[in-house]
């Protein structure tokens, strides 16, 4: 039976240029970078950094989308300044400009100005401005694991207000930070309950299910009506422990619509093609039905949860744009 050809849509495309990156490798902090995340990627993706990925750019990505049927990516930079000890960032915004101008209509930015408060809220708020009004950032990414401050850091609400006032989405890293040297303190899920209770209408996406806060971060996102739950990064780790993802999937969908959770990429630690699956397949097992009221996946669900949801929150048309398979 051929498969439903839903319209899809990720965020969390992470670049990188790769000329910095082979100017950077002598520094202490890129060991401890690998060494971090392939301690993660061996439990979620049960690979390492030495397995056979995609290049984190345009021109290998979009033939990567296209062959698993992925209509629209959001694009974001990857700094981790702190591993070389603030001085150099491993990609910018201007990058990503650069890299996405070919594929208009298929991948769009999700801009990153941080470390906010390390760089200086006037600076960031100046550039989060420029990027939605002049350049067409859809999303802005918040990874507070890098900066002097956690998620609820005061600090932060002239930002939060501004990302209001131009009605542009956050993705937030919840959960734990996966990186060496970034603490975890700032990013614990719980922390966006003060942002969303003082800041009700700031639309928010929270990254990787708030894992390992995941049913506290599902709590809030029924509490507070713009809070969305994304499962990015860690459906490899799910597919590998099946109970695991049907417990936070069927826990969620018991707190809130599937119009709340949205799918993420986070190369590397995912790959396209299982993610999609993941859900399209997604068949939420009887017993789990009856003995924990877990509802099956309908149709719509899935619909909204490969794509509409992000189409509707970013203001893009949910049409398909790959090429015919």
């Amino acid at each position: 039976m051929a498969k439903k050809d839903y319209f899809i849509a990720l965020t969390e495309f992470h670049f990188m240029n790769l000329q910095t990156m082979s100017e950077i490798g002598y520094y202490p902090g890129m060991k401890q970078f690998h060494d971090s995340v392939n301690g993660v990627l061996r439990a979620w993706a049960g690979r390492d950094l030495d397995s056979p990925w995609p290049q984190p750019i345009a021109s290998a990505l979009i033939p990567y989308m296209d062959e698993v049927g992925v209509d629209v990516a959001f694009c974001l930079r990857e700094p981790m300044m702190d591993i070389t000890g603030g001085t150099v960032s491993m990609s910018t915004n201007g990058f990503m400009l650069q890299q996405i101008e070919p594929y208009p209509g298929r991948m769009y930015l999700e801009a990153n100005v941080g470390p906010m408060i390390k760089r200086g809220m006037k600076n960031a708020i100046w550039e989060l401005e420029y990027l939605v009004k002049e350049r067409g950032a859809k999303l802005c990414k918040v990874y507070q694991p890098e900066d002097d401050g956690p998620i609820n850091d005061r600090r932060l609400w002239p930002f939060y207000e501004k990302a209001c006032e131009l009605g542009v989405p956050l993705t937030v890293h919840t959960g734990m930070s996966y990186v060496c040297p970034q603490p975890s303190s700032h990013c614990h899920a719980g922390q966006l309950d003060d942002v969303m209770l003082d800041f009700p209408e700031l639309k928010v996406i929270a990254y990787h299910a708030g894992w390992p806060q995941s049913e506290e971060l599902i709590g809030l996102c029924g509490k507070h009506k713009n809070l969305y739950l994304s499962i990015s990064g860690i459906i490899g780790w799910f597919q590998r422990a099946p109970y695991r993802g049907y417990h936070t999937i069927g826990t969620a969908l018991q707190w809130m619509s599937s119009e709340k959770i949205v799918l993420g990429f986070d190369l590397p630690f995912d790959d396209l093609g299982r993610i999609i699956d993941y859900i399209r397949d997604m068949d939420m097992p009887a017993e789990l039905q009856e003995k924990w009221g877990y509802p099956q996946l309908t149709e719509q669900d899935k619909a909204n949860i490969l794509g509409l949801n992000l189409a509707r929150l970013t203001g893009i048309e949910p049409t398909k744009r790959t090429p015919a398979r």
